[in-house]
């Protein structure tokens, strides 16, 4: 069974999106072409301004910086996801009086920003930079990632909810043991796009004293002077960029691997067709 979704493009069609493409990258190409120019004509490529990186100590500084945006976010990550697994649960609650109150707070986190949450940890309950990061992240992608989960669950064939209860399970068992695993598979892209985010947002720790990557950048600015200021950024966006794309490869690899465990894909041991192999 075929796996596209609409009518294959024709001659006709296959050529328009030919020549889009081409526009499109020639017109990339020539942005990125005058941006390059207009930092070169700045001096921004000329060696003096990128001589400190021979220095080994800068690197270590850097990785002390992106090691430390790593552990905060990989925390938080965990914490989010724990979170986000109760929220989901308990927004779909039997009870409507839980419901309500499971809404009034995801909407109340969604609502907040990171920074804000993070003050919030750490003035009012005298919390570490460390741990007051970890909290404003966890708590803010928690509600999001719940509320991904919860869609990953509707999005389910309702049979499967009306076969569970037809078998003599619960509403908490049917979550549980039926809907919330693929939910996390089908769901699998989304989440770990999230977690990206989540990475992202950990660079405004260096606001309540959080020694992560764009501080140690900072830090860096402010002892070699301005004359490093766009080197030392354009490194750090070099770093950003690089885990960010590792993590985006790894929700592609989810994404196919979920594919055939969900409903929408191919069951192991049948073929394209859903007929079983031939003996």
């Amino acid at each position: 069974m075929s796996s596209v979704l609409y009518d294959e493009p024709g001659p006709r069609t296959r050529r328009r999106i030919l020549i889009g493409t081409i526009i499109g990258g020639a017109l990339v190409a020539v942005i990125v072409g005058a941006i390059l120019y207009r930092l070169s004509s700045q001096g921004m490529f000329e060696a003096r301004r990128w001589d400190v990186f021979a220095d080994p100590q800068v690197w270590q500084f850097l990785g002390n910086g992106l090691l430390a945006t790593l552990q905060a976010a990989a925390v938080a990550a965990v914490f989010a996801v724990i979170l986000g697994l109760l929220f989901a649960v308990w927004r779909m609650s039997e009870s409507p009086a839980l419901r309500m109150t499971a809404t009034f707070i995801i909407e109340l986190f969604r609502g907040l920003p990171v920074l804000l949450l993070m003050f919030f940890t750490l003035i009012v309950f005298g919390l570490e930079s460390y741990w007051a990061v970890v909290a404003g992240l966890a708590i803010y992608n928690a509600a999001i990632i719940g509320e991904i989960l919860r869609a990953g669950i509707l999005s389910l064939p309702r049979g499967q909810t009306e076969a569970a209860y037809a078998i003599g399970l619960t509403h908490t068992q049917t979550l549980l043991m039926i809907l919330l695993p693929q939910a996390i598979r089908r769901m699998m892209p989304s989440l770990v796009s999230q977690l990206v985010v989540l990475l992202k947002d950990s660079s405004l720790g260096y606001i309540v004293g959080y020694l992560e990557l764009l501080r140690s950048v900072q830090n860096l600015r402010d002892f070699f002077g301005n004359r490093y200021l766009f080197s030392v950024f354009f490194v750090a966006a070099g770093i950003y960029i690089t885990v960010n794309f590792a993590l985006s490869r790894l929700a592609v690899y989810f994404e196919r691997r979920g594919s055939k465990k969900t409903p929408a894909g191919v069951a192991a041991g049948l073929d394209e067709d859903g007929a079983a192999p031939a003996a």
